[in-house]
């Protein structure tokens, strides 16, 4: 699977929605690291985020919509599914749609024209997690849809190294988040970038400001 993207720890934590300092304690107990950059100023990679998701969503107990519960899954389980996501090479998303799913027991499902498959080409069954759309975790943390974040915004996993950006541009949302708390208004942002329109800077903001929060919630955690 491609590992193309490189997030530096608080934008991990911010985009995957997962706790800072799990990401950290994960790392430091070998159980999930960042594949760009494993020394001195760490990076983790586009499907680092969907693999740190997968160990969340599987290791924490589920309520299902009629009510029963499942209980986490233990760490064989955990890696097997990480082996499998680490063996994919083929493209997880496309334009506002996931093509990967993981169950509870680990398992993981691709979005084919036939249907949800796993790898050998079983049919899915049961409670799914799409690893690309909105997330949120126990403490509250949302991290955002890996490919469409907002309707004007995407994520590409090749292009600006993962960062999001305005649709069909290379603007990235932190540069339009930077002029706006250096106190630029609407307006004077798109003098700087005439090929922008309102919806879209507004969306960079909220996008910026959402990710903010993130870890604000984890520093108080």
């Amino acid at each position: 699977m491609t590992g193309t993207g490189a997030y530096t720890a608080r934008r991990t934590s911010a985009l995957s929605g997962v706790p800072l300092s799990t990401i950290h304690w994960w790392d430091r107990h070998g159980i999930f690291g960042p594949s760009v950059s494993p020394t001195k100023v760490k990076l983790w990679s586009y499907s680092d985020l969907m693999g740190l998701r997968v160990i969340y969503w599987l290791r924490r107990q589920k309520t299902l919509e009629a009510g029963a519960e499942i209980p986490g899954v233990g760490m064989p389980a955990v890696r097997r599914a990480l082996e499998q996501l680490r063996a994919l090479d083929l493209p997880v998303w496309s334009e506002g749609k996931s093509s990967l799913f993981v169950v509870p027991d680990g398992t993981l499902y691709l979005d084919l024209p036939t249907g949800l498959q796993d790898l050998q080409g079983q049919l899915a069954r049961g409670e799914l997690l799409n690893l690309v759309a909105p997330f949120t975790s126990m403490e509250g943390l949302k991290g955002p849809d890996l490919v469409r974040p907002k309707p004007e915004l995407r994520i590409v996993p090749g292009k600006l190294s993962g960062s999001p950006h305005v649709a069909g541009t290379r603007v990235e949302t932190t540069a339009i988040a930077a002029l706006a708390n250096d106190g630029l208004d609407t307006k004077r942002i798109i003098q700087l970038y005439p090929y922008l329109n309102e919806a879209q800077v507004a969306d960079a903001i909220a996008l910026e400001q959402e990710l903010d929060q993130n870890l604000k919630l984890k520093q108080a955690a």
